[in-house]
């Protein structure tokens, strides 16, 4: 059993304990349940904008602890304010380290929020708006076509948009009408090695309609420069800037060398 394998397993556990804590009634009366979802396709397709989705991640399972003593809302204020086009917020808990707790400070930001983690059911969908999430992540290697379109569907039944996010040539099949934003990860989920130019190399196989989002081993401006080129909107990156003691800091001195660009 490889790591998504047995991370996907206690997911569908946690699902049935989260349900029997929180039933669906209980997240549809939360105040984020109400409020009205950003949009990340008008942030990524703003040309005033970094097209960035900055990643508050604390650990993961390839790195073990990246940053354990960061605080969510210090450092999600910092990638808004450096001109982040949308955070990514950890809420696996096992793994990464995350909490529904962290995404909710981060809701302090007046930008859209990602909710990373392994969606399997709905109910994790109606959780992700009742915690102020405004775009969910829809995972290929874990997922059915038909669970995709399923899950997508619903999301969208919710004002939320979805990211979906495939590794492969082999998970081409899951991109439908329901899933306009697609994410190629660099990083393959089962063995966790990266690939920079797996997202290259994938572009010309994806519907010309969907807003595309490279994924993970984004270190340097000039690989967003050349994807940007290559004619992706979005790059979601964190560890490179979760590494650093101050990652607000360190975001914000990456996006000034991004606007060098002439």
């Amino acid at each position: 059993m490889n790591i998504l394998d047995r991370i996907v397993e206690y997911k569908r556990v946690e699902v049935v304990e989260r349900r029997a804590a929180a039933p669906v009634e209980v997240l549809e009366g939360m105040a984020g349940f109400g409020r009205k979802p950003l949009s990340l396709r008008a942030f990524l397709t703003d040309p005033g904008k970094t097209g960035i989705i900055a990643e508050f991640k604390r650990r993961s399972p390839s790195k073990g602890v990246i940053n354990g003593g960061a605080a969510v809302e210090e450092v999600t204020r910092g990638y808004a304010a450096a001109g982040a086009s949308c955070l990514s917020v950890l809420t696996d808990g096992p793994s990464f380290g995350g909490s529904s707790e962290d995404l909710m400070a981060a809701r302090v930001n007046s930008i859209p929020i990602l909710r990373k983690d392994f969606i399997v059911d709905e109910y994790q969908i109606v959780e992700a708006k009742a915690i102020g999430a405004d775009v969910i992540l829809l995972i290929a290697a874990c997922l059915s076509p038909a669970e995709v379109r399923r899950l997508a569907e619903f999301a969208t039944s919710l004002g939320l948009e979805v990211l979906l996010e495939i590794h492969g040539e082999d998970e081409l099949g899951h991109i439908c009408d329901a899933t306009p934003i697609v994410g190629v990860n660099n990083r393959d989920l089962k063995t966790f090695t990266v690939d920079i130019e797996r997202s290259i190399r994938l572009i010309d196989r994806i519907p010309k309609d969907k807003l595309l989002v490279a994924e993970s081993g984004i270190d340097q401006v000039e690989t967003i420069w050349r994807m940007q080129d290559a004619g992706f909107h979005g790059f979601l990156i964190g560890e490179r800037f979760m590494k650093e003691q101050n990652p607000a800091i360190a975001f914000a001195s990456f996006v000034e060398q991004f606007k060098m660009r002439e």
